[in-house]
């Protein structure tokens, strides 16, 4: 498994993956080496992350290969549907994948998610607009959502 290390706005993403396709992509709470020669499987992953926080992507195109169970899986595959710059809520989500009453799994899984901004759960809001949950951090959703909004906040001070 190849591993490289990557400064972002919102820290050190330690990425990994292989030939195969990415397996984890997380945000450290600490600080980590930068990776200086980055390994050619993960060459592409690292370029069009650049290029998301950049604001000159807003779809990845890679080969994933996350580990987890059927019900993720199916969890992190409506993940991908949600468009850039759109939230969904749990509620929604639960809808989309066919049973209301799953909306703890549904959380759950969402939280289980390892491919950090590839599969967008933090496009993933509460029922009422709020946000909650994000295993990076909250202020890190909050960015997130932020980075992508059609209408960019001005500030008065």
């Amino acid at each position: 498994m190849d591993i490289a290390h990557v400064h972002t706005p919102l820290g050190i993403a330690k990425i990994e993956g292989d030939e195969n396709g990415l397996s984890t992509i997380t945000v450290l709470n600490s600080e980590a080496p930068v990776t200086s020669i980055i390994p050619e499987s993960l060459e592409d992953a690292v370029y069009q992350l650049q290029e998301y926080f950049e604001g000159k992507r807003e779809n990845f195109d890679l080969l994933l290969n996350a580990s987890g169970t059927p019900f993720q899986k199916n969890v992190w595959e409506e993940l991908l549907k949600i468009p850039y710059g759109k939230t969904l809520s749990y509620m929604e989500l639960s809808k989309k994948l066919g049973d209301v009453k799953a909306i703890r799994a549904v959380a759950a899984a969402n939280g289980k998610n390892p491919l950090w901004i590839i599969v967008p759960c933090h496009r993933v809001i509460g029922s009422d607009g709020s946000l909650t949950g994000y295993a990076g951090g909250l202020y890190r959703k909050k960015w997130l959502l932020d980075h992508e909004s059609p209408v960019k906040q001005q500030t008065l001070f």
